[in-house]
């Protein structure tokens, strides 16, 4: 985060560091424990499993909550990080036995008895010594073997080390028959607060753990059944979850025998799992999947399925015999965090529904595509829905499908009608209205005429790939003479987290004269076929917004203010402002700054956390309410994470749940409270003052007001004080400051101090200590300045 700071002098204030304390309240989701990644990210219905959880700031952290029913987890052991001082003396402990053990060799050599029982007494009790400390450090098998198998991955010249994944910890974790199969998400809670989510998934299928090493020779117990401790290999059947993880120049092999006519499927989940690494190209784990006989030789190759980074197979086994799965990273990196699961089996796959949507609250025929599906349509009943997104999925037998996205609309639907390639026979329209249609084949062009009036402003959106479509869609807008009107080939939509190429078009045009326009609809590759699908909306504007919250779990102390974001993701032209409250509150929670101004996409305001903490997290969002076209409309906030892709882009990836933790010791209300509530108004190059009143019986104590993760040009030019009151003097750039933006600013009050001189102790450091967030602070950049009027030239004679 950006700091801007500005020294304050010395003022008169109070005792702070007896009365604020030391301790900063910090930002939501600062101090919290940090997931990265969950191994096996998975169980079966009916069964236990131990997971391991890997992060930072783990310690303490016992508590894992699982969205969903029919799952319960119990906390093993904490795992963290080892210094590599605590390693030397774990190897100095070994190399202690080890001496003793040569000296007892020797004795052993001279018939010395005695002297052999003796060594023999020390060496058991330094290898218990030493297994004492390597538990202690947290090894997870402290014996001499286990440590020396640390080591050996320690010291992998290919391992790359990672902070945030240094810590761990293992929790069992039972899933009831009946728990509900598909995707959860997993927290671990702690005295510092909530982790962000990570993706657990519950299967219908046995389950089973890569054995390493299985570089070159294939593991081949994914079929093996245990019968009284004893195993037997192949007694199993498909289907299986295969589990693991790719380290640095990995790959994994599985060798199953698969009988003559299986339709076989390899489903990968690794990207799906975790889907942004903030330090690494292209920003995930980038899997590759190949099935080979048992000679080698390939037979199927995959490194994604369509636009979806996951690789997917499908294979009709030839004949009965013996097959090899392999899976790697593209470019051969892995680490802890490159965890996948592979379906393998003869299980249902839907590739593709059509259409992609209906009205809410109808009756819609559906077809499906896919493989080893039992039915080729479903009747999909939405009454009682609202519009939306629901997931739809296909039962074969006990198992059930991968869930495909189906849309909910309110507007009337219609179906593409063929042939319509060319103006003479393009599709009439009446607006409002949702057409779903398919670009049929590669070169396919769809065209769509409708009739309007001058002024009046029409909407042409395309819903493909957001709703699973390959479709990379262009639109254009014409008039009854061919001439453009509009244009647009991506669109991006911040509320779809999870697409990193925005394929989906829209534009929004005022129609200039009354007479007929056309919508051409194509694919930008000229790619096509029977997947290709899509839902055109042609209407006029529908002003409207959705709200994210970043983080999805606020972490405060009690009493403390800390900061969060809420973007507006607006849509069809609606800008006006979005004032926001709190949902399910606590009593004592407070909000600053709440309101998105108009035209504004996002701003960061505080929340004030109630003075008394929580046994644990409670569910927590807000409301927008705007007024829209005369008529009020709330929408309530989507919890939300900000996660990095490569180093640089960020994506808004939904969670299921908000929630709000406070914990830990309550802190003091910061020094400073601010006199008037008028919002800070700047003017391009101008400067302006805000006035804070000073908490009364201070002593002369030195200050800082920081401005945290400013906006562009704004900045803190000046702090002086005079008696109780801090006057701060705000400056904006004109070269940098946004005329017309507005939006909160958000402070800390940080002391800075030295301690009393002790009489033969060394000269005191100056020392920092934070005390706290301030409120959010509104503030305003006025209109540019208009241009100096030019001289008028003096008139000739």
């Amino acid at each position: 985060m950006k700091r801007v700071a500005t020294r304050l002098p010395g003022l008169p204030l109070a005792l702070w560091l007896a009365a604020f304390g030391a301790a900063p309240s910090g930002l939501a989701g600062e101090q919290g424990p940090h997931l990265g990644y969950i191994y096996p990210a998975g169980a079966q219905q009916g069964t236990t499993a131990e997971l391991t959880i890997g992060g930072q700031n783990l310690a303490g952290a016992r508590d894992v909550r699982i969205t969903g029913g029919g799952a319960q987890a119990t906390f093993l052991r904490y795992v963290r990080a080892m210094s590599q001082g605590v390693i030397n003396d774990l190897q100095d402990k070994l190399a202690e036995a080890a001496d003793l053990e040569r000296r007892r060799q020797a004795a052993t050599d001279e018939g010395d008895t005695e002297l052999v029982s003796k060594l023999g007494l020390l060496i058991a009790k330094t290898i218990d010594e030493f297994e004492l400390m390597a538990t202690k450090a947290g090894v997870e098998d402290p014996s001499p073997r286990g440590f020396a198998e640390l080591r050996r991955k320690l010291s992998d010249p290919k391992r790359q080390l990672n902070p945030q994944l240094a810590e761990s910890v293992v929790v069992r974790v039972t899933l009831a028959p009946s728990a509900e199969p598909g995707e959860r998400e997993l927290r671990l809670c702690g005295p510092s607060g909530a982790s962000n989510p990570l993706f657990f998934h519950v299967s219908q299928c046995r389950e089973y753990l890569e054995k390493e090493p299985n570089d070159r020779t294939p593991d081949g117990d994914a079929l093996t059944v245990k019968v009284d401790d004893m195993d037997f290999p192949n007694l199993g059947e498909l289907p299986v979850v295969l589990n693991g993880q790719i380290m640095p120049g990995d790959v994994d092999r599985f060798r199953f025998e698969i009988k003559k006519g299986t339709r076989l499927v390899a489903a990968v989940s690794a990207r799906s799992l975790i889907p942004y690494l903030a330090d690494a190209v292209p920003g995930w784990f980038q899997a590759t999947l190949r099935l080979c006989d048992a000679k080698g030789n390939e037979l199927a190759f995959s490194d994604d399925f369509r636009f979806q980074p996951d690789p997917l197979i499908y294979y009709e086994i030839p004949q009965t015999g013996l097959y090899i799965l392999e899976i790697h990273d593209a470019i051969y990196r892995g680490r802890e965090d490159f965890v996948y699961r592979i379906s393998v089996g003869q299980l249902p796959f839907v590739t593709g529904v059509f259409p992609l949507g209906g009205q809410a609250g109808a009756k819609t025929a559906a077809s499906v595509e896919g493989w080893n599906l039992p039915v080729s349509t479903l009747t999909l009943n939405t009454q009682g829905k609202a519009p939306g997104v629901l997931p739809v999925s296909v039962a074969a037998g006990k198992h059930v499908s991968n869930p495909v996205p189906f849309a909910l609309s309110a507007l009337p639907e219609c179906a593409e009608a063929e042939p319509n390639d060319d103006a003479q026979r393009a599709q009439p329209l009446t607006p409002p209205v949702i057409v779903n249609g398919r670009v049929a084949g590669p070169g396919d062009r769809d065209l769509f005429r409708f009739e309007g009036k001058e002024g009046d402003e029409v909407v042409v959106e395309v819903e493909a790939r957001r709703l699973g479509s390959p479709l990379d869609s262009q639109l254009r807008l014409t008039d009854a003479t061919g001439k453009m009107i509009a244009f647009n080939d991506d669109f991006e939509d911040r509320g779809t987290g999870l697409n990193t190429h925005h394929a989906d078009s829209f534009l929004r045009a005022k129609l200039p004269a009354a007479g007929v326009y056309y919508v051409h609809l194509a694919d930008t590759q000229n790619k096509g076929g029977s997947a290709y699908a899509y839902r055109l909306r042609v209407s006029p504007p529908r002003p409207d917004f959705e709200l994210r919250i970043v983080p999805s779990c606020i972490n405060a102390r009690p009493g403390a203010t800390v900061a969060i974001a809420v973007y507006a993701l607006r849509r069809d032209g609606f800008t006006g402002e979005i004032a926001l409250k709190p949902q399910q509150a606590p009593q004592g929670l407070a909000l600053a700054g709440a309101r998105i101004p108009a035209g504004e996409d996002d701003v960061r305001l505080t929340l004030l956390a109630p003075p008394i903490p929580q046994s644990g997290p409670v569910r927590f969002s807000l409301e927008g309410r705007a007024t829209i076209q005369g008529t009020e409309v709330s929408r309530v906030a989507v919890p939300a994470e900000d996660m990095m892709q490569a180093f640089a882009y960020h994506h808004l990836v939904p969670s299921r749940d908000g929630l709000l933790l406070v914990t830990g010791s309550p802190v003091s209300t910061p020094p400073l409270t601010r006199l008037g509530d008028e919002p800070l108004k700047l003017a391009p190059d101008g400067t302006a003052e805000v006035r804070f009143a000073v908490a009364k019986g201070a002593r002369a104590l030195e200050m800082q007001v920081e401005l945290d993760d400013p906006p562009k040009g704004i900045a803190i030019q000046k702090i002086t004080g005079e008696d109780q009151t801090v006057i701060v003097v705000f400056s904006a750039d004109a070269k940098e400051a946004r005329p017309g933006q507005k939006g909160n600013l958000i402070l800390n009050a940080v002391r800075e101090f030295t301690p009393e001189a002790r009489e033969g102790a060394p000269a005191p450091t100056r020392q920092r200590a934070s005390l706290g967030m301030l409120p959010a602070l509104p503030f305003e950049i006025g209109p540019a300045p208009a241009p100096a009027a030019m001289p008028e030239k003096p008139k000739a004679n």
